[in-house]
């Protein structure tokens, strides 16, 4: 995968709006020679780590690239979270750079107190002018002025790590063996749908966070084609669409939740702004109410296109939106590998009937520093799963009825609650914790909180306030539940499983 080919074409590679900062190509392609150069003067060799600290600005897509050139896995870090959950994707993922922006500043400067083993040799933070330095760190990309722009001579294809939770709450790294090629020869995981979904004159919106896989992926595929990237420098819903009549947008990926907040928009609001230029649009991450999607549908026309993936690759399914319209609700049919449906004994199931998604020839990939976990992600037969449920129909369309066995997708972002309840239940007033998703009509799941009390006097509005509180200042806010309620017993099986589905069934309604 390369952008080398593009350049000279004069056209952007990425447009951040709504600042409207462009970077072109040329200049994309210079930069990350740069610091590829860089890297291997600091002594990073093929399988090292770097590790990303950035909001969507203009130098996030420079450091993804000099690290896939330089056969080096990169690790874009959720930017909410807080130093000392930062730190522990550095040290798990064994970093041995740090790249960082000013927007990030206050995490940065606490992250040496949280790293066990100290902050990685190579530490930059990307400063515009004016703003100040940080102690101990090279400011980028002024320290890589003087790098060659043209290529590192062993150039090297390298990887997304990308960190998903596991069921201790840890987030867990996801890591596909290097294909030790040139770039040139490496594809890209996206690279079919791309080809066959936009065309050398599209216009791609990225709207969501870079940090997360779908988006970092996509705009790194899309470049690749030579097709500019619109980079939204954080969603809103009528920047959105700003976004897209200003740039003549073709193109774009979104998660539902974006849906529903254009869709409130008032339609005075809405009708100003035009959107024709549209052609085809994808959303992923979470399951989309058969509501919300027709009416972007009738709003847009039939081009709402969706897919279904995982952080690990194994397998993904497609379908148009002319497809969903004869199958509402289905995430479509097979695009990378054979789709299967198991029960808890590992036997397959016909249609109809929901059990645990399986994926075969797909790709290969293991969680970082966790045999076990990795090993339980395969079947007998060797097929691999992330642990989502769902059934096929009768036509081999796929439909999701859980995720990842309670994951939480709130406005499209992943939440793992057992680091949550791990918390909750170290409070001395409490005996027990659960946490879960529960439907919202804007998010499509808000997280909820049911405890049991030590005491059962202590269930009161006032202690759940109190709880609410203590949580969020040892949590980033958006693992915390919105609400918590109590129960005198929380269901657990005799082997210790909670059993969260009569709970979930209860505070649903």
């Amino acid at each position: 995968m390369q952008i080398r080919e593009h350049v000279g074409t004069g056209k952007p590679a990425i447009i951040l709006h709504p600042s409207g900062t462009v970077v072109t190509f040329d200049e994309l392609e210079a930069r990350a020679n740069q610091l590829a150069h860089a890297f291997r003067q600091a002594g990073l060799v093929e399988g090292d780590t770097v590790a990303i600290l950035m909001e969507n600005n203009q130098h996030i897509h420079a450091v993804m690239w000099a690290a896939r050139r330089a056969g080096l896995y990169y690790v874009p870090i959720n930017t909410h979270l807080t130093p000392a959950e930062a730190a522990y994707i550095i040290d798990n993922s064994n970093a041995k750079a740090v790249i960082g922006s000013a927007a990030l500043r206050k995490v940065l400067e606490n992250l040496e107190s949280e790293l066990p083993n100290g902050l990685p040799a190579v530490r930059m933070i990307a400063c515009e002018q004016g703003e100040a330095d940080l102690d101990g760190w090279q400011r980028y990309p002024e320290c890589v002025a003087d790098q060659p722009t043209t290529p590192i001579a062993d150039e090297i294809e390298g990887d997304l790590l990308q960190y998903s939770s596991g069921t201790t709450g840890r987030p867990k790294g996801i890591k596909r063996e290097l294909p030790h090629v040139h770039p040139s020869e490496a594809p890209g995981l996206m690279a079919a749908l791309v080809g066959f979904w936009m065309h050398p004159e599209a216009i791609y919106l990225s709207p969501a966070p870079l940090y997360h896989t779908a988006p970092s992926v996509w705009s790194m595929q899309t470049q690749s084609a030579g097709i500019p990237v619109v980079v939204l420098e954080k969603f809103d819903a009528e920047g959105c669409l700003d976004a897209i009549a200003r740039y003549g947008v073709t193109h774009g990926q979104f998660v539902p939740v974006m849906f529903t907040r254009m869709l409130k928009l008032p339609r005075s609001v809405r009708d100003s702004y035009d959107v024709s230029s549209l052609q085809r649009v994808m959303h992923a991450a979470a399951p989309c109410p058969v509501d919300i999607k027709k009416q972007m549908i009738d709003w847009w026309g039939p081009i709402v296109d969706e897919y279904y993936a995982s952080s690990e690759a194994i397998g993904s399914t497609l379908i148009t939106a002319e497809d969903w319209l004869t199958h509402p609700g289905s995430v479509g049919k097979s695009m990378l590998g054979s789709v299967h449906i198991l029960d808890e004994e590992g036997n397959e199931l016909p249609a109809g009937q929901a059990g645990e998604i399986y994926f075969g020839g797909g790709h290969d990939f293991e969680y970082l520093n966790d045999e076990e976990k990795t090993a339980k992600s395969r079947s007998q037969q060797g097929w691999k799963t992330v642990g989502d449920i769902g059934y096929l129909d009768e036509d081999g369309y796929l439909y999701l009825t859980d995720r990842r066995h309670h994951m939480i997708i709130s406005g499209g972002v992943n939440i793992y609650p057992q680091e949550a309840e791990n918390m909750l239940v170290t409070h001395p007033k409490v005996m027990d914790a659960a946490v879960f998703g529960i439907p919202d009509d804007e998010m499509g799941q808000s997280v909820k909180g049911v405890v049991q009390p030590v005491d059962e006097a202590d269930a009161t509005d006032e202690f759940a306030e109190e709880l609410l509180g203590w949580l969020r200042e040892r949590l980033t806010h958006y693992k915390c539940p919105r609400s918590i309620s109590f129960e005198e017993q929380l269901p657990r099986t005799d082997t210790g499983k909670l059993y969260k589905q009569s709970l979930i069934e209860k505070y649903s309604v």
